[in-house]
């Protein structure tokens, strides 16, 4: 029999003629795909948005004062638990490392969401880049249809800049996607699929397709010569923005937003949610290419404040656990299934912990002395927890505290980037990719 093209299963796949984890041509297009050369390694971010409990995910503390109510389970990493909560995480920790062991000593939102981002604390004149800016300016392609760098549902307010290309230019800025369906209090009804869309990608259908490109012509010429006699960063950024969306709009690649190319079943296993459907989308992107993509999980119904639980810490963690749990979890399992994990690095932050203490108001505050990350995929030797933390949760007992500096270092050196590379700053001088000083759990990487 013919082999099956990849492409081709692609198609027959997103038009339901077969289930997407049936009939042995998945496997077909895992073979096809881990086998491309041509393919670039990828990173998906998933970010938890207002610094998610450890005690109460990855790091119980069963027993304990401090621990609270919930479960510890066995996971398919052998001697590693996590949360009752996180089932279907829990069978696929085989690929996943877990660090216990950060310690970032930055307490507040703004200042820790940037420090998280960038490796660097928010102080002098540098304008530092994003971790997703500095992976496109590593891995990105500049002739691709699509960004080297797409964020979705981002929540911006805790820190504008923690998003920010810095200094390495608007070409590294993030294409962002769906984040009015992202605010503080989320608004998680209606049709999500289309929130994730990239709007006015199509040509208005009462004008004839020449005539709209000849339009399209005369206002490239029109920027260029604006942007030749009014440099600037804002010209620029302008620029780029509008030559994205031009290249979006000449190619197929648009169809990558498209969620409705998916088959329901999968969609389902995602969670029809805000975050389930953004990780499909992510998983979209990084098989065509797109070197790195973010997602954020900020809130859900009743739990409207995200992983900020100062308060009723239990009840909301096991909410947005529930939103957690399938999304994750049906990220790693979709991405091996399809020969794409080996070349995409999966991690899980927030911008830092929460307090092994439980408060009053039966919440925990923040807490950056000892929490944890995750990282998984490409690069990871999964299967594991790396540190520990004292039986009360408070601190880091060994065998090193994870710095953030160490972390991102942990991160670019599974996707194969030199931390230490510099870049040109807008100060006039250069910036290593990660801090002077870092190093890398190597103990993770495979």
């Amino acid at each position: 029999m013919s082999r099956v093209s990849r492409r081709d299963l692609l198609r027959l796949t997103a038009a339901g003629v077969t289930a997407y984890s049936f009939s042995g041509w998945l496997q077909a297009l895992a073979d096809d795909t881990a086998g491309d050369r041509e393919r670039r390694r990828s990173c998906i971010l998933l970010w938890m948005n207002g610094g998610p409990s450890q005690m109460d995910t990855f790091d119980l503390k069963p027993g304990h004062q401090n621990g609270g109510p919930f479960r510890a389970t066995a996971t398919s990493a052998p001697g590693v638990r996590i949360s009752e909560h996180l089932p279907r995480l829990a069978r696929q920790m085989h690929h996943a490392a877990i660090i216990r062991a950060m310690n970032s000593r930055e307490g507040d939102h703004g200042r820790g969401t940037y420090l998280m981002h960038t490796g660097y604390l928010p102080q002098g004149p540098i304008q530092y880049p994003t971790l997703g800016s500095l992976v496109a300016r590593e891995l990105g392609n500049d002739d691709a249809a699509l960004p080297n760098f797409v964020s979705i549902a981002p929540f911006r307010q805790f820190n504008q800049a923690a998003y920010s290309s810095g200094f390495l230019g608007p070409q590294y800025a993030p294409l962002l996607v769906g984040e009015s369906a992202n605010p503080f209090g989320p608004n998680q009804n209606g049709d999500v699929a289309q929130s994730l869309r990239v709007p006015d990608l199509l040509s208005p259908p009462d004008v004839d397709p020449a005539h709209f490109d000849s339009r399209i012509d005369l206002l490239e010429a029109m920027q260029s010569d604006f942007a030749r006699n009014h440099p600037s960063v804002a010209a620029r950024s302008h620029a780029t923005a509008y030559n994205r969306a031009v290249r979006l709009m000449r190619t197929e690649a648009r169809a990558a937003f498209n969620l409705d190319e998916e088959p329901a079943s999968l969609r389902d296993t995602y969670g029809r949610n805000l975050f389930g459907q953004s990780c499909l989308l992510a998983r979209r992107l990084v098989e065509r290419g797109v070197p790195f993509v973010e997602v954020t999980l900020n809130g859900v119904p009743n739990a409207p404040a995200g992983w900020d639980t100062h308060g009723q810490n239990f009840d909301n963690v096991r909410r947005l656990s529930e939103v957690l749990d399938p999304g994750f979890a049906t990220l790693l399992a979709d991405l091996s299934d399809r020969g794409l994990l080996e070349e995409t690095t999966v991690v899980w932050m927030g911008e830092f912990g929460r307090t092994p203490r439980i408060n009053p108001n039966q919440g925990r505050d923040h807490f950056p002395n000892a929490w944890s990350t995750v990282i998984a995929g490409g690069g990871v030797r999964g299967g594991q927890a790396y540190g520990r933390t004292s039986p009360d949760g408070g601190t880091v007992e060994g065998p090193r505290s994870v710095s953030t500096r160490d972390f991102l270092a942990t991160v670019c050196k599974a996707m194969g980037i030199d931390h230490t590379r510099q870049n040109m700053s807008n100060a006039g001088r250069p910036i290593r990719i990660v801090e002077q000083g870092a190093l890398p759990v190597d103990e993770v990487i495979a």
